[in-house]
């Protein structure tokens, strides 16, 4: 079958031994290859270095294969990764242990000790592996930490069978068992092939015999699911013939509605030399639909899978193949022989369909396998069945029929008119859409197909489809479609097709007309166009002024702007377009470089000129700071914007031109403004503000004054107000600075003006609440101001205690409510004062009467007393007094007021003074002491005010009131006080206690005080004088012993001559005591009539 046309082309990829691989580990047991990218091999012992290696051969660079070593009896490259999967037996065990490492992180992904001998292992998923023990399969997911799972039992037809294929379907319902045993012991070499299918939705298997199989999954007819089918191929003896064959058949059971795979079933013709050969592999191509059966001696079967067709027979391979694997990608399949060749056999697509039609004679078999492929050869064929089935009417047949046709030969212009052409029935699908259905089903329509359906389609106004398409990736897009939609008004869906069809020009147009500069822009560089800016901005100055000049910030953005940026601004500008010239130029100028002040002084003049209020937020924003300050500051003075003008001269004589419209600058802002200002150039300005309009601008120069008194400082800004005589400012501006002061000028200041504008209230607290001002300086000018309001005035007074200078203007400017409300409110302890200054002029005395009574318990007396003393008018205190007495006090300073009253009247004061137990005795009696000294010394008597009552007495030589008041007091301070040797007057005192006190008392103890306090003071004689007094006289106590005691041992001691007489006259004397004494001061004479006289005899004879 053979032709030089073969349908299947052969070539050899790689020859293992020329990349150092030893004959003997290419073998099935040292060999693996899981996939089309990696063949993976194990070499050992001496034939590899001494070492046991992995090489690894990545089959897009085979020339560099990898070597590392690993020892293992079996090693697995993933299908997808660089992910190795390794296999060891356990050393002394009947177990392999199992681990995955990742060879580019070099992390392992799993390890799991089989307890069980593993005989085949395959990966049947990029994560999962597929282990095949003497028992059991199982499958490990290496993604997890889980242990291997079982799937099912093996079955008994596969004991005794070498495992070479293990496979599952992708959603592993279904897998597929393949072992191998020795031919009949007649006819060894023809190797007998078993498998066992398992059902896992079943749990089920069934046992066959086959060599090779392998599953697939085709759509059936009008199926919208696709069929599960395994193929498989056995060479049996069956009744002693020989019979080789290939099935295909469905699995499971086909849903209801579904149209069943009938099962199919071919010959396997092996040549006679071949009759001992077997299959050893089965590929299926899912791109062909074809079936690849290879043998061991290298033979290739290929048969359509469909119809089960033989298509060709070849042999590939002068030696043994052992392995096979598919190759995706190409729809062909990698096949590795005993000498190390590794081939790879691929569909001829330029030959594969005339080989069907001619060789075969099979024109449906090669139309299939054309449009399964998409094929070429095949075009006159379709273009046949186009024909004849157009010519039978079955246009949708024919639809579909140009629409499958291979390489697209039928998907033309033409194809599409024929269709168009055709009539349809009511309620039927046209043929056309049934054309374009089948192609979106398939695949992408080629731009003509596009541009017709998106007629179609918008005809129907079903726009909604097109765009589902286009993001489905059904449309080839090109320019007309694109203009096609933006006819209907879908800009939005026209940019996406012109963007797909890579039409240049409308992109940009379409993007510059939706304001999309920065796409356009972007994309321009992308696809290295270069827009003509300037075409584009004059047409859209006519259109869209807006988007021209968000386009022109787009230009100008770029590096090295295509057009310069005073030429977009003179397009604006020409057409009078200031706004747009303005958004322009502001979005151009935000670098604010110092090479931009030209254009920052251009925007800021056209709008000063034009919009007064565009430049106004301009500056506001300090967009820019290099334009010509100058020269905008003239402008904004002329565009009224004076805030903005002041901000930008430099010149005090500009400043003070522009300051005086204060109608027309926001306050704040203005203030703010003095804040940039000098000290003497912003009191100039104020200065200017008041010169021109004190009135209108008074209010806004003492907030300013406020605001920067730290810095202007208040004595300018004090002196500038009471240059123009303005009180009112003063007052306002020193109300808030007066908390923070404590200058006496500031503090008088604010009281003038206070007082000046009328601040009555305010003058009133001030005075009442600071520390500061000059009392003196402000009460001279609160009298001179003479306001109906005293209170500020008697603040001062109270605080200051000028209330002498109070009560007389009060009284003179005939305020006397303000004396009484001071005098009962304000201070009461001020009473006195006041009652001794309106005496002093001569107020009436019953005013001051009444004011005294207004207020009685809360005047403090003993000042009220003295100031009323002081002019002699005690007598005002009367009613006053009597009241407090009346009321139960006990105050000494009332009680010695009335006391005073009472004795200046002579009413009786000796009952008094002896009777009243409130009175101060000093005060009293040292009142009394120039009017009667008699009475003074009652009141110091019952004092016992000792000192006073001595002097008095003294001054006024009243010796016996002393010497009674001496000798009753029985005091020996005031003894000692009296009969000190210093004081001229005591002989005095001594004649009157001997001659009056002494004899008069009575009291005992009276006269031994007084006995000792002449003792103490060392007074022999007048002890003597004084105890002869009392003693030898006839009085209360002149049988008392002790005291004649006394008498005769004071005689012994200072005069002996009177010691005689004594004892003659004496006669309750201690006699043994004194004579004792005598004795000891040698009055013997003396001593022996004491004896005598007590009969004493004995001591008398001594």
């Amino acid at each position: 079958m053979a032709t030089n046309a073969a349908p299947i082309s052969m070539k050899e990829c790689l020859l293992l031994p020329s990349l150092g691989i030893n004959q003997q580990y290419i073998s099935f047991t040292n060999l693996t290859m899981e996939s089309e990218k990696y063949i993976c091999v194990r070499e050992m012992g001496a034939a590899s270095g001494g070492t046991n290696n992995v090489v690894i051969i990545d089959m897009e660079q085979p020339m560099q294969p990898m070597r590392r070593p690993i020892t293992a009896d079996s090693a697995l490259m993933n299908p997808n990764s660089k992910v190795i999967a390794l296999k060891a037996a356990v050393p002394g065990q009947a177990a392999d242990h199992l681990q995955v490492f990742n060879l580019d992180t070099k992390a392992k992904m799993g390890s799991h000790q089989m307890p069980e001998q593993v005989v085949f292992w395959k990966w049947i998923s990029p994560t999962k592996i597929g282990i095949v023990s003497a028992t059991a399969v199982y499958h490990w997911n290496v993604d997890g930490a889980s242990a291997p799972v079982k799937v099912f039992d093996r079955a008994a037809n596969l004991n005794g069978t070498q495992i070479i294929k293990y496979m599952v379907t992708p959603d592993e319902k279904w897998s597929v068992l393949i072992g191998i045993a020795p031919g009949s012991p007649d006819r060894p070499q023809l190797v007998k092939g078993y498998m066992q299918l398992y059902s896992a939705a079943q749990t089920r298997s069934q046992a066959l015999e086959a060599h090779a199989a392998a599953f697939a999954s085709i759509k059936i007819g009008a199926n919208t699911e696709p069929s599960t089918l395994i193929s498989f191929a056995q060479k049996s003896m069956v009744n002693g013939q020989l019979v080789s064959k290939l099935h295909v058949i469905e699995l499971g059971t086909p849903t209801a509605g579904k149209t069943p795979f009938t099962k199919k079933q071919a010959e396997l013709f092996f040549p006679p030399e071949f009759a001992d050969d077997f299959p050893v592999s089965m590929q299926i191509s899912k791109k062909y639909g074809l079936v690849y059966v290879i043998t061991k001696l290298g033979l290739l079967f290929v048969y359509d899978l469909e119809t089960a067709t033989a298509v060709y027979r070849s042999r590939i391979s002068p030696d043994p193949i052992f392995l096979t694997s598919e190759a995706a990608t190409v729809g062909g399949f990698y096949a590795i022989n005993r000498r190390g060749q590794v081939l790879l056999a691929t569909v001829n697509e330029q030959s594969m369909v005339p080989f069907v039609s001619q060789s075969l004679n099979n024109l449906d078999l090669a139309l299939a396998i054309a449009k399964r492929g998409n094929l070429p050869g095949a075009e006159a064929l379709v273009g046949q069945n186009f024909e004849r089935l157009f010519a039978l009417g079955q246009y949708k047949e024919a639809a579909v029929a140009a629409a499958e046709s291979p390489m697209g030969a039928l998907r033309t212009k033409e194809t599409i008119e024929k269709l168009k052409g055709v009539q349809v029935q009511p309620g039927q699908t046209s043929p056309l859409l049934q054309y374009f259905g089948t192609l979106l089903t398939k695949g992408k329509l080629n731009p003509l197909e596009s541009l017709e359906l998106g007629r179609l389609v918008l005809s129907q106004n079903k726009k909604q489809l097109l765009e589902n398409w286009m993001n489905e990736d059904k449309l080839e897009c090109d320019e007309a479609l694109g203009d096609l939609v933006k006819a209907t008004g879908d800009a939005d869906l026209a940019l996406k097709i012109y963007l797909k069809a890579n039409a240049t020009q409308k992109v940009v147009t379409a993007f510059a007309e939706r304001g999309q500069f920065e796409e356009l822009v972007k994309y321009s560089g992308q696809v290295g166009h270069k827009p003509d800016y300037m075409y584009i901005m004059q047409s859209l100055l006519m259109s869209n002024p807006q988007a021209a000049a968000k386009l022109a910030v787009t230009i100008a953005q770029q590096p090295g702007p295509p057009v310069d940026v005073n030429t977009i601004t003179d397009l604006f500008l020409q057409r009078n377009m200031i706004r747009e010239a303005t958004s322009f130029l502001l979005e151009v100028l935000k670098p604010n470089l110092p090479e931009q002040a030209m254009l920052q002084t251009k925007v800021l003049e056209i709008n000063l000129v034009t919009y007064p209020n565009v430049a106004d937020a301009i500056l506001a924003n300090n967009m820019f700071t290099h334009y010509d300050r100058p020269r905008v500051a003239q402008l904004c003075e002329k565009a009224g914007l004076y805030m903005r003008a002041l901000q930008h001269y430099s010149d005090l004589s500009d400043i003070k031109r522009v300051i005086i419209n204060t109608h027309a600058i926001e306050p704040q802002a203005l203030v703010e403004f003095f804040g940039t200002l000098s000290p003497e150039w912003a009191l100039a300005c104020l200065k200017e503000m008041l010169a021109v309009n004190v009135q209108q601008n008074l209010q806004l120069v003492v907030q300013i004054a406020k605001e920067y008194t730290e810095q202007i400082g208040s004595s300018g800004i004090i002196e500038l107000l009471e240059s123009f005589k303005s009180y009112e400012g003063l007052y306002f501006y020193l109300g808030s600075y007066l908390a923070f002061s404590e200058d006496p000028d500031v503090h008088f200041k604010y009281i003038e003006a206070a007082t000046k504008t009328g601040q009555v209230k305010e003058v009133e607290r001030v005075t009442r609440e600071s520390n500061f001002y000059d009392p003196e300086k402000t009460k001279q000018f609160l009298m001179e101001a003479k306001l109906q309001d005293a209170r500020p005035l008697i603040n001062v007074c109270d605080r200051f205690d000028l209330i002498r200078d109070l009560a007389l203007y009060l009284f003179k400017n005939n305020m006397l409510k303000y004396i009484e409300a001071y005098v009962q409110k304000v201070n009461p302890s001020k009473a006195p004062e006041i009652v001794g200054a309106l005496l002093d002029v001569e107020c009436d005395e019953e005013f001051i009467s009444n004011l005294i009574l207004s207020v009685r318990s809360l005047l403090p007396v003993e000042p009220l007393v003295a100031e009323v003393e002081k002019r002699n008018k005690m007598k005002l205190l009367t009613t006053f007094l009597d009241h407090l007495v009346s009321e139960g006090s006990t105050d000494a300073h009332v009680h010695n007021a009335l006391g005073k009253i009472i004795i200046d009247s002579n009413n009786n004061p000796e009952h008094f003074l002896t009777t009243n137990p409130h009175y101060d005795s000093a005060v009293v009696g040292k009142y009394c002491e120039k009017r009667d000294p008699n009475l003074a010394c009652v009141a110091y008597k019952r004092g016992q005010c000792d000192d006073a009552l001595v002097d008095c007495t003294n001054k006024n030589s009243m010796f016996k009131v002393q010497a009674r008041y001496v000798v009753e007091r029985m005091d020996a301070d005031l003894w000692a006080k009296v009969l000190d040797p210093e004081s001229e007057h005591r002989r005095q005192l001594i004649d009157q206690v001997v001659s009056t006190a002494l004899p008069e008392s009575k009291n005992p103890e009276q006269v031994s005080v007084s006995v000792k306090a002449f003792m103490t003071a060392d007074l022999p004689n007048e002890l003597i004088e004084l105890l002869e007094k009392i003693v030898l006289q006839n009085s209360a106590f002149s049988g008392n012993p002790n005291l004649q005691n006394l008498l005769i041992l004071t005689a012994i001691k200072a005069d002996g001559t009177r010691v005689m007489d004594y004892i003659n006259r004496l006669d309750h004397f201690d006699g043994p005591a004194v004579g004792e004494i005598a004795v000891g001061s040698e009055l013997f004479e003396e001593a022996f009539f004491i004896y005598k006289k007590f009969d004493l005899h004995v001591p008398a004879m001594k």
